[in-house]
């Protein structure tokens, strides 16, 4: 890190802690050549997540639409919150490991579907029933006969 003040090269960290809630990294730091302090902060650059929805329109990822959309396949189920949360965070954890920029609706859907199969079955059933767009009972009957298998 170059100092402000005499543009040197070194310089070093002398007091680190966190900051904005633990989102990013206060730093002191001290120029060896002019012995001056000054402050920098670190914090971990994300690459913004944009959804390629059925219709090829293109929006940013919400954590909040996900969360929204798992909540009501949820809907009155004995299914703790927390546990929830914990596959939202799953689910989020494989999407942002992708390291891809761009991520169609349908790997989202598919991804939220394989975690909702493990956390219930009542839950995944109705997230396909809407995600799968079932048309009649004998599709509905497909995805039952394909989860009890």
């Amino acid at each position: 890190m170059k100092c402000p003040f005499c543009n040197q090269d070194d310089t070093r960290v002398v007091d680190s802690r966190p900051a904005d809630e633990g989102a990013s990294i206060r730093r002191r730091r001290m120029c060896d050549a002019c012995g001056k302090r000054f402050t920098t902060y670190e914090k971990v650059e994300t690459i913004p997540l944009i959804v390629i929805k059925k219709d090829q329109s293109r929006e940013q990822y919400s954590r909040s639409k996900l969360e929204a959309g798992i909540m009501r396949a949820c809907y009155k189920r004995p299914i703790p919150i927390r546990e929830i949360r914990e596959t939202v965070d799953a689910i989020e954890k494989e999407l942002f490991n992708m390291e891809e920029k761009e991520v169609e609706s349908k790997t989202v859907g598919e991804i939220v579907m394989d975690n909702l199969k493990d956390l219930d079955g009542v839950a995944y059933v109705r997230f396909a029933s809407v995600y799968r767009q079932f048309k009649d009972v004998n599709t509905f009957m497909n995805e039952l006969k394909n989860f009890l298998e």
